[in-house]
């Protein structure tokens, strides 16, 4: 059971106006957001935050910043996220086979350098303590920009509120979600959890 229940999504008609954003990126409003709205002006400042982080600016993919999110909500443990991130990835595109092996993405042949040096980067910026390094900068370094590199940061730090907000509010989780993350991370163990 949630810490805080979620409200109808038409509590408040701004969030629900900006909120439409997820209809694309998930096909529905996360519950996390129909909590926030306790306070419309968390919510509305989320929902505006993420579509800034989510814009594409250059390099970096709408699939690539969601399988940034899913690592990065792997490492932190948030189930609702990994759920969420793997779900839009899949929306935005991603390539079957890195749905299917985002787990090895180190190894796997359906992911490229470039790719890894992105996903590492993610893990390292959400581990306690901060373990980007040098050899994380030059892999970025090798294969993005500092424009690209401020994008992916971006994705970490969002995914880093929401896998705290979640995994504390214990949010329930969406069908959809569900469904996503039983296909694609369910073979390593992959549940909702406390996300009931």
């Amino acid at each position: 059971m949630p810490l805080v229940t979620p409200l109808s999504a038409d509590h408040d008609l701004e969030t629900k106006e900006l909120a439409e954003f997820f209809n694309e990126t998930l096909g529905f409003c996360p519950n996390s957001v129909l909590t926030m709205q306790r306070r419309p002006a968390i919510s509305k400042a989320f929902i505006n935050l993420n579509k800034a982080v989510m814009a594409n600016e250059g390099r970096v993919t709408s699939a690539l910043k969601r399988m940034i999110a899913w690592v990065s909500s792997n490492a932190t443990g948030c189930r609702y996220c990994q759920a969420h991130a793997i779900r839009a990835a899949e929306r935005y595109g991603a390539e079957q086979e890195q749905l299917d092996n985002i787990w090895e993405y180190r190894t796997h042949p359906a992911f490229n350098d470039a790719e890894r040096a992105a996903l590492d980067f993610s893990l390292a910026a959400s581990m306690v303590p901060n373990a980007v390094d040098e050899h994380i900068k030059t892999r970025l370094y090798e294969h993005w920009n500092e424009g690209e590199i401020v994008e992916m940061l971006g994705v970490i730090s969002l995914f880093g509120y929401l896998n705290r907000w979640n995994d504390s509010m214990g949010t329930s989780i969406e069908e959809g979600a569900v469904e996503s993350g039983n296909q694609y991370l369910g073979k390593h163990g992959w549940e909702k959890g406390k996300h009931v």
